[in-house]
C-alpha cells in the first residue's frame, strides 16, 4: 500500500470502521511525522459534551501506527506490529477539531533494523499530542509498540 492520507483513510474504512465512522482522518504522513484529525460531533461525544476519550485514543494511535506501517513497508521485510502498552493524559475538554501529531518517526528505524538483525522482538515508545483549534493541548497519548520480524 502506498502511504498517502487518502490510502490510509480508505484502509480505515475497511480495517478500522469504528475509527472511520467516528471521523478519524489522516491529514499528512512522511517518514518523520503523521498528522491525524477528528472533529467533535454527536457520534463521538461523551455525556459531558466533549469528545470521548476512546476516540482520541483511536486518532492518536493511528498517528503512531501509520508511521510504524510506513517504516515496515520501507524495510521490505514482513514484520508484525502490536501495541504492547499505552499511557494517556487528558488536560482539557476536547471540543471542535482535534489534531494529533506524532513526530517520532526517527525511533522506528532502529527497532526495525534490530529485529531484522536479531530475529527478536523490539519495543519502543511513541507519543502523540492532541491540540484543539486554539492550539491548546487537550491530550497526550503514548504507545509502546512491539515489532518482530515474521518467520
Amino acid at each position: 500500500m502506498e502511504f498517502t492520507p487518502s490510502k490510509l483513510n480508505t484502509f480505515l474504512l475497511f480495517k478500522l470502521p469504528s475509527a472511520y465512522f467516528c471521523g478519524v482522518r489522516t491529514k499528512q504522513i512522511n517518514k518523520e511525522q503523521c498528522t491525524v484529525s477528528v472533529k467533535h460531533r454527536w457520534i463521538n461525544q461523551n455525556p459531558f459534551n466533549s469528545m470521548y476519550f476512546a476516540v482520541q485514543a483511536m486518532a492518536a494511535e493511528l498517528s503512531t501506527g501509520a508511521l510504524v506501517m510506513y517504516h515496515i513497508k520501507e524495510s521490505g521485510k514482513k514484520i508484525s506490529m502490536l501495541v504492547a502498552n499505552n499511557k494517556s493524559t487528558f488536560t482539557k475538554k476536547a471540543r471542535g477539531r482535534i489534531t494529533f501529531i506524532c513526530t517520532d518517526g526517527h525511533l522506528i528505524k532502529d527497532a526495525i533494523t534490530q529485529t531484522i538483525a536479531t530475529g527478536e522482538g523490539q519495543t519502543f515508545w511513541m507519543k502523540s499530542v492532541g491540540t484543539d483549534e486554539a492550539g491548546d493541548v487537550v491530550s497526550e497519548l503514548q504507545f509502546e509498540w512491539s515489532v518482530r520480524v515474521k518467520p
